[in-house]
């Protein structure tokens, strides 16, 4: 990653945890009331702000694998190119878009362990409009790289 993309998430973050750290102090003062509605109260906010951390923690991990994948299909020459025909307002002509998808769908069900399918399959998703999807195929290229690097 290069650090002028960093600096959005790493504030979002560092404001992220100075909540985290407010609301830690708060549920640390609840806890020492002795009080058993209190220290019900405490334990169900750090089970949430758990929560957080981990969502966060795993956010970054996606980042970061998904940036090195990224980085070695440029080293191989082998990183999706959008080359998708364009409306005049710049939207992404549909059926080109679907076209393409059905191709990278189609290489994905012939080698479904290959993360380089599944990283294309997410960028293809993406053209197509569909994010959730998107989402899902790069978590699954960025398993599969991180099994396949170990």
């Amino acid at each position: 990653m290069r650090p002028k993309q960093l600096i959005a998430p790493v504030l979002v973050t560092l404001l992220l945890a100075i909540f985290l750290y407010a609301a830690g102090t708060r549920i640390v003062a609840m806890a020492q009331t002795g009080e058993p509605v209190m220290i019900a109260i405490a334990i169900a906010v750090s089970l949430v702000l758990f929560a957080i951390l981990y969502g966060i923690a795993k956010e970054w991990r996606m980042a970061f694998t998904v940036s090195r994948m990224g980085e070695e299909l440029a080293a191989r020459g082998e990183l999706p190119v959008d080359d998708l025909p364009r409306s005049a307002s710049g939207r992404i002509d549909r059926e080109a878009a679907d076209a393409q998808f059905v191709v990278l769908r189609e290489a994905v069900e012939a080698n479904e362990d290959n993360w380089t399918g599944w990283y294309n399959l997410a960028f293809g998703y993406d053209a197509a409009g569909d994010r959730k999807r998107a989402r899902e195929a790069l978590r699954t290229a960025a398993r599969l790289y991180r099994q396949e690097s170990r």
